[in-house]
């Protein structure tokens, strides 16, 4: 079992930055591909940014590509994700997860979630 439990979250204004973190227990996550992933009021909950256990792949949405920098921390169980010049549109709960398959960006293909954290950007 992995526990995740991520914080950061905040309001901020537009062009704004905040830094989400996400420490895991449990079990060690350097065997674990990891992911954020978001979740707006009314919508699905979509992928953010992925990185693999080594953290020699790592892929982002196009929606912020160029924006948010994901990166990891496999000594102290820890997954980061950046996120510089935000939106309106980033306003979303995000959640980390953990995943010890092959896939990537459904939600379906992670075994662990975290509570989520609120970000919410001003415009």
């Amino acid at each position: 079992q992995v526990q995740l439990v991520e914080s950061g979250g905040g309001l901020v204004q537009a062009g704004g930055s905040l830094r989400l973190s996400c420490a895991a227990s449990g079990r060690a996550i350097s065997i674990y591909t990891m992911g954020w992933f978001r979740q707006a009021p009314g919508k699905e909950r979509e992928f953010v940014a992925v990185i693999t256990w080594s953290g020699g792949w790592i892929y982002y949405a196009d929606s912020v590509k160029g924006r948010f920098t994901i990166s990891r921390d496999n000594a102290k169980n820890t997954v980061s994700l950046q996120m510089n010049s935000l939106k309106p549109e980033d306003t979303a709960v995000y959640y980390c997860a953990a995943n010890r398959g092959s896939g990537w960006s459904n939600p379906d293909d992670y075994d662990y979630w975290g509570q989520g954290t609120q970000v919410t950007v001003s415009s």
